[in-house]
């Protein structure tokens, strides 16, 4: 189970990093996929269960990390705003992506990408 929850650690660092690769070779993509965010019941709960998976292998993987605390209350964060979304209206949370994506224009997005790097490189080093 501590192999598998580092394996899902790992890969969601990977996927971070993906993330920003996208935001700086093409914001615009980016932004439309932000804005699908809570569009549709299956979006919206598929993206909340899917974010449920990388949450609790930070829980279960933390004691090994390097970073214990640090992982432990992330992945706690993430299961208790996974949580809280179940509840909040479909509606919200898409008008909540659709106030972002038309708030960040593609060069903001170009530029926040290296917080990306910066994050999924940080948690790749802390289950290594």
């Amino acid at each position: 189970m501590i192999i598998l929850a580092q394996f899902v650690v790992i890969l969601f660092g990977i996927f971070i990093i993906s993330v920003g690769v996208l935001m700086l070779l093409n914001p615009e993509k980016a932004l439309a996929t932000l804005q699908k965010a809570g569009s549709t019941n299956l979006i919206n709960y598929a993206e909340i269960t899917i974010r449920l998976i990388p949450a609790i292998a930070f829980v279960i993987y933390s004691p090994y990390s390097r970073f214990p605390e640090v992982l432990k209350l992330f992945g706690w964060f993430m299961i208790v705003t996974s949580l809280v979304l179940y509840f909040v209206p479909r509606k919200y949370h898409y008008a909540y992506s659709m106030k972002w994506a038309g708030i960040l224009k593609p060069v903001q997005v170009r530029l926040i990408s290296p917080l990306a790097f910066i994050f999924g490189a940080a948690i790749i080093y802390s289950a290594l």
